[in-house]
């Protein structure tokens, strides 16, 4: 069943509608929403799919989703940025940027431990 995509394209951005579409033709997911901008401009601006799993209400424009890990890429980027221009050691306790960060037996957690996520450290407290 081929999967209704609505919204905006740029045609010079075409291509990004078969791929988009092959996620749900391949069963890589089942609703979602895309959006580019280029310059300033929106260049693509779509959604499809459900936004439940028994495929009965449709993804609409502006479906509210739950976003997760949205900051990594950008996270990421920046520390690579700085390790290349040597102001930041992967290697380096979390305490040598951050002094205050050593409380409740941390000091010995490291910027590497951080950006994998093996700090041991929970996310919510309740």
């Amino acid at each position: 069943m081929k999967m209704n995509i609505e919204g905006f394209i740029d045609p010079k951005f075409e291509p990004i509608r078969q791929t988009y579409e092959d996620n749900f033709d391949n069963g890589l997911d089942i609703g979602s929403s895309l959006a580019i901008t280029c310059e300033g401009d929106t260049v693509v601006d779509i959604w499809g799919g459900h936004r439940d799993i028994a495929q009965t209400l449709p993804w609409e424009e502006n479906t509210i989703v739950n976003v997760f890990s949205s900051t990594k890429n950008m996270t990421s980027l920046c520390a690579f940025l700085l390790a290349d221009k040597g102001e930041l050691d992967f290697f380096a306790p979390v305490s040598r940027y951050w002094p205050e960060f050593a409380t409740n037996n941390k000091s010995e957690i490291l910027i590497s431990h951080v950006m994998s996520h093996s700090a041991g450290l929970s996310g919510w407290q309740e």
